[in-house]
């Protein structure tokens, strides 16, 4: 709706450029503004991006050894039975996600360009002179994939990183239970994973949050400073949405190996 409100000069398109124009000359500073469109440049996306990656396939690399290295508990005690191989499953694929994050940041150009060519809407007026091709944004598309993908991995990050320490804890010898009442350090270090699950999940709300309000500050750092109508940014943020998802499919159906663990008779 909102590309064919542009392309067709719909009403919609008439309101987007009267707020444009109020929020441009409106009273956030132009320093701050500047800073946060900034953020929408390849040149600041990208690298954030690519440390993310680096760190999630490491921990999904480490994630994957520890799954193949519970092969051969057989026979510990508190663990009858038990044969680590995953039968009849695909390997975790550990690097599809972090791969899939820098294909989805580079379709961004190959599908913004086209589209801004398509439609050349012009600019706001502090653009005048400029080729009319702005929407959708392109430095508004690049925040939200960069920073949403990279959001999504560092969560997918976490899940690993405590899965296999709920394997690693769940391969460890069983001990019989101690005469004594246990203190509450004692019960806290003997569940490692019931700690790591906590700060998990209280950093999940967070890290949305703080993604969410990262890319509101490009856009309207966007519009404030005259580089972008606001349905340009409206519009970037939908083509992102629709990569983002495809991320997500793509790393549900493929990313894991879909094996389970098979006990011994």
């Amino acid at each position: 709706m909102l590309t064919w409100q542009v392309a067709g000069h719909g009403p919609l398109r008439t309101l987007d450029e009267r707020l444009g124009r109020i929020v441009a000359s409106g009273s956030i500073p132009a320093g701050l503004a500047e800073f946060f469109a900034d953020l929408g440049n390849t040149a600041v996306a990208l690298p954030v991006l690519l440390v993310v990656m680096v760190w999630v396939g490491w921990t999904g690399w480490l994630g994957s050894q520890g799954v193949e290295g519970v092969e051969g508990v057989e026979g510990v005690e508190g663990v009858e039975g038990v044969e680590g191989t995953v039968h009849g499953s695909a390997p975790v694929r550990w690097w599809l996600p972090p791969l899939a994050a820098g294909l989805a940041l580079a379709a961004v150009p190959a599908l913004v360009v086209p589209l801004k060519l398509w439609l050349a809407r012009p600019g706001p007026p502090q653009m005048a002179g400029a080729a009319p091709a702005f929407y959708p944004s392109g430095h508004g598309a690049t925040a939200a994939v960069a920073y949403g993908v990279a959001g999504l991995l560092l969560l997918r990050g976490r899940r690993v990183m405590r899965a296999g320490d709920d394997g690693a804890a769940a391969a460890r010898p069983h001990r019989p239970a101690a005469t004594t009442p246990p203190t509450a350090t004692a019960t806290a270090s003997a569940t490692p994973t019931a700690a790591a699950t906590i700060t998990a999940t209280a950093t999940a709300p967070v890290t949305v949050v703080f993604v969410i309000l990262l890319n509101a500050g490009v856009g309207i750092g966007l519009v404030r400073r005259g580089y972008h109508w606001p349905l340009d940014v409206l519009g970037s943020w939908c083509l992102a949405g629709v990569l983002l998802a495809g991320w997500c499919a793509v790393c549900e159906r493929w990313a894991r190996g879909g094996g389970q663990v098979v006990r011994g008779e």
